[in-house]
């Protein structure tokens, strides 16, 4: 992922509190030689303090191999993303057809190193954080090894601990647009209103005052 300065998170809080707000990502593991990475969309927990996300896949996937064979993965978040026509990007003193399309978009990659869990208890443990995490007024039973209702269900689980190693974040947001076009790129996201745009837009007039 390409980040240009104008671009980069002002700070680590920055991309904290973003990532703090997501839990759906595209986890990318090395495939075999020659052959291209594995990537797996899934429902993660991120814990900043332990510098770790959380997260199972089912015995069957074809990830654990890989997985074995090299632990460096990376987890990657992407939204908040819009199309902006070239026309609303168009320099000042130019003709509006001659505006540069470009997405906007905020992403966060984690690279990893992956742990895999395959112990009853901590496997139980893990997915209990998990649904604290997603399903906060409860409503199921815990997981508990041996037990049921879903201790006859571990084994066709694996659970994953993915150690954070390294970060990459980009808020592509018109950074080193002047004054004017950013203006203006507000100005028709608040008026086309599609999905996305409000985000967008809080990105763009948060990052113009910083």
């Amino acid at each position: 992922m390409l980040i240009h300065p104008w671009d980069a998170p002002r700070d680590d809080t920055e991309w904290q509190s973003w990532l703090a707000g997501r839990d759906f990502g595209q986890l990318a593991v090395n495939g075999p030689a020659g052959e291209p990475p594995f990537v797996q969309p899934l429902h993660f927990v991120y814990d900043p303090d332990r510098g770790e996300a959380l997260t199972h896949l089912a015995r069957p996937n074809p990830l654990w191999p890989a997985l074995e064979a090299a632990p460096e993965v990376v987890l990657s978040v992407v939204d908040d993303y819009v199309f902006v026509p070239g026309p609303w990007q168009a320099p000042p003193d130019g003709p509006a057809e001659h505006g540069t399309p470009t997405s906007f978009y905020a992403a966060v990659q984690l690279r990893c190193r992956a742990h895999i869990v395959d112990d009853p208890t901590a496997k139980a443990t893990l997915l209990n954080r998990q649904v604290e995490h997603f399903q906060p007024e409860g409503g199921s039973a815990r997981a508990t090894a041996g037990e049921a209702p879903y201790g006859r269900l571990l084994p066709g689980i694996r659970g994953l601990r993915l150690e954070v190693t390294g970060v990459r974040a980009k808020f592509k947001y018109g950074g080193r647009r002047p004054t004017e076009v950013r203006d203006r790129i507000a100005a028709e996201l608040a008026a086309r209103n599609a999905p996305g745009d409000a985000a967008a837009l809080t990105h763009l007039l948060r990052r113009r005052s910083t």
